[in-house]
């Protein structure tokens, strides 16, 4: 039986003002696609720069003007196909750029250095308001999490005085279908206050349905009450973004719009995270079968299909609403009487309307004919490299030591695309388990003597075989000391970390050893693993010096 009290409903706005029921879709709204970052970010195998060219090039031919392209201070390529874009004049005046960035000093710097040479961009920074972030993930206050937004955009703001183009600021209060409306009104208006935000000088509020949490008329409740509560709603565009856990994406949008959201962020068929972003293919198709012009050019759609397939890898189901292969085929002879006797009257009427049973849309507006039978990638944070190590292969790598590794496997991942576990656990056993260059551990005997430990070590050095003898408060202090003497290392021990790798008497240790070079200042990891949980320990030291020394 499934435990329905476990779960309860999230409940954020009571709005009985709500005009929206009321209204209807007239005309498209501000699209924006984000393709090139969240549905980028959900692809098993990430695009490459030349098919992030093809889906930017794509997208721009169906007519988008806002396209987010990525998040170029977060990874290499997507810095490099920025400036692809840039270099080779891929980008049509009439089309403005979106990046994404945290809100860090670092970051920002970054960004604006792909941007250089581009002449208007959306700078989108974002940083997470939500009941449950707050608690969980951050432990901060209210005051504090406002304040992550107001630094972010003070920065941006700063970098703009010396950027040779037009910037516009978009915030992000992020997983806002988790925030009070309240205080998600809050942080962003300080926003807007920051950036001096006017009728002249807008700028973007995307309020994202980052995890859907309710139907979708809750999310079009909580739109309008922003919208209504601006206190000057002329200074701000409202974006939403909503995503499709809940399956009900497209519906959200479309109720937002009722609700006053001037621009949808979203991409083509839904890609995206978990169950997606929100489709915009559909909810513009929803509004050209009710005779609202969307304002973009849909009328191959296999072309779509085809370059989606190709860039993204992922196929567009046979039943997806408009474009599936079989959306258009009737397979009941009931409905294929019907449809025939639809499209007859329809010739014979020579209507000014589209009306066929069962056809929403005519198929040839689409280039369709009707037919009588008619999965850790180079967007892979730490935390997933360090899961893979820990949850396949049972290391369980310090969380200093997640970045480190996890450099190393974005530079394979940035080239082959997907990266198995076989081949992270290949490259760190190559990374930090079999290192025996420059220094190869021959034997180290450790005795305890008045709460010291005396260490005697061999090794290798450059082949060429050495012997020393140390005292320490430790074995590892003590080893430490004993390579000191042979002058050909100089460093300290930052950390150390240990576990038990399975259970039983065959049960090995793992060992890691955080080192820092004194000549340089260079840090780095070593791992050693061993029955002996001190001979794990002294293998994680050679680990960490033939790393800092290779």
């Amino acid at each position: 039986m499934l435990n329905v009290n476990k779960y309860k409903r999230f409940k954020t706005i009571n709005f009985k003002e709500r005009t929206w029921p009321n209204k209807e879709v007239t005309k498209a709204p501000i699209w924006c696609s984000v393709d090139l970052r969240d549905g980028n970010q959900a692809l098993i195998s990430p695009m490459t720069v030349d098919e992030k060219v093809e889906m930017f090039n794509l997208l721009t031919k169906l007519g988008f003007k806002e396209i987010e392209i990525g998040f170029p201070s977060a990874s290499q390529i997507e810095f490099d196909f920025l400036r692809t874009l840039v270099n080779n004049n891929l980008i049509p005046d009439d089309v403005v750029v979106q990046v994404l960035t945290q809100a860090r000093p670092h970051l920002i710097k970054r960004t604006f250095e792909a941007l250089e040479g581009v002449k208007k961009a959306v700078v989108h920074i974002y940083n997470s308001t939500s009941i449950l972030q707050r608690d969980v993930v951050f432990n901060m206050s209210k005051e504090e999490i406002k304040n992550i937004a107001v630094e972010g955009t003070k920065l941006v703001k700063e970098y703009v005085k010396e950027f040779n183009g037009e910037v516009i600021l978009e915030y992000s209060p992020e997983s806002f279908t988790g925030t009070e409306v309240e205080y998600a009104l809050e942080v962003c208006e300080a926003v807007c206050d920051v950036w001096e935000a006017s009728k002249d000088k807008k700028v973007i509020i995307n309020l994202p349905s980052t995890v859907e949490m309710d139907t979708p008329n809750v999310f079009a409740d909580q739109i309008e009450w922003m919208c209504t509560h601006f206190k000057d709603r002329e200074r701000v565009i409202v974006s939403v973004h909503p995503h499709n856990d809940r399956g009900t994406g497209v519906a959200a949008a479309e109720l937002a719009l009722l609700a006053g959201a001037d621009r949808v962020e979203g991409t083509l068929f839904g890609n995206g995270e978990r169950t997606g972003n929100v489709d915009i293919v559909n909810i513009a198709l929803n509004m050209y079968s009710q005779g609202v012009d969307p304002k973009l050019e849909l009328n191959n759609i296999q072309e779509v299909i085809d370059v989606y397939e190709r860039c993204c890898k992922i196929p567009v189901h046979i039943r997806h609403p408009y474009a599936g292969e079989l959306v258009f085929t009737a397979f009941s002879g009931s409905h294929q009487d019907a449809i025939n006797k639809g499209m007859a009257k329809y010739r014979e009427r020579e209507g000014q309307y589209w009306e066929v049973p069962y056809l929403p849309i005519d198929p040839s507006d689409l280039g369709r004919e009707y037919e009588a039978l008619v999965r850790i990638n180079s967007q892979s944070g730490k935390g997933g490299i360090a899961f893979v190590m820990d949850r396949y292969f049972g290391y369980k790598m310090p969380k200093k030591m997640h970045k480190e590794f996890a450099d190393v496997i974005q530079k394979i991942s940035e080239e082959r695309g997907e990266v198995a576990p076989q081949v992270i656990m290949q490259k760190f056993e190559e990374e930090y388990l079999n290192r025996e260059e420059p220094f190869k551990l021959i034997k180290c005997s450790v005795s305890e003597e008045d709460s010291n430990s005396n260490v005697t070590v061999r090794f290798l050095y450059k082949g060429v075989e050495k012997e020393f003898t140390s005292v320490g408060n430790g074995p590892i202090d003590s080893l430490k000391k004993a390579l000191i003497k042979s002058e050909l290392i100089n460093t300290s021990i930052l950390d150390y970390a240990e576990h038990s790798m399975g259970e039983g008497s065959e049960a090995k240790a793992a060992a890691y050893v955080n080192m820092k070079r004194i000549d340089n200042g260079e840090e780095t990891f070593g791992v050693g693993v061993d029955s002996n949980i001190t001979t794990a320990s002294m293998k994680a030291v050679f680990s960490a010096i033939n790393r800092l020394y290779k």
